[in-house]
């Protein structure tokens, strides 16, 4: 398969993934304000990696992977039936804390006292 088709693939599952989450009553994902950080799929569409990330952290995110291995069942179905592929891949989540990692750089960067160059003090 040419890697534009696996990649139009890969955005498609991601692009469904979301609608799926939010349609899902496990108080474990629906509680939470998850991400999909990143979907890679394999060549051959057997097996489908998601990472996910909530904005509560890393310990939420696991949480929330619990309940989403949970329902893989459903999920690969609702993709099935969506994006008619002839196999849906194995789905295998992921927790990551990438965007708690974000909102602390931000934090950080934030908090730093820079103060202005003068030219542009001067200019104004």
């Amino acid at each position: 398969m040419p890697s534009h088709r696996i990649e139009r693939t890969t955005e498609d599952i991601r692009r469904e993934l979301t609608a799926i989450f939010r349609e899902l009553k496990d108080p474990r994902v629906s509680g939470a304000f998850l991400s999909i950080v990143r979907v890679e799929v394999t060549n051959d569409l057997s097996y489908c990696t998601v990472q996910v990330s909530a904005i509560e952290g890393i310990d939420r995110a696991k949480e929330a992977v619990k309940g989403l291995k949970s329902a893989s069942g459903f999920i690969r179905r609702e993709l099935g039936h969506r994006l008619r592929l002839r196999h849906v891949p194995e789905l295998i989540f992921n927790a990551t804390d990438s965007i708690e990692y974000s909102a602390n750089i931000s934090r950080i960067l934030s908090s730093l006292d820079i103060p202005a160059d003068e030219e542009e003090q001067e200019d104004v």
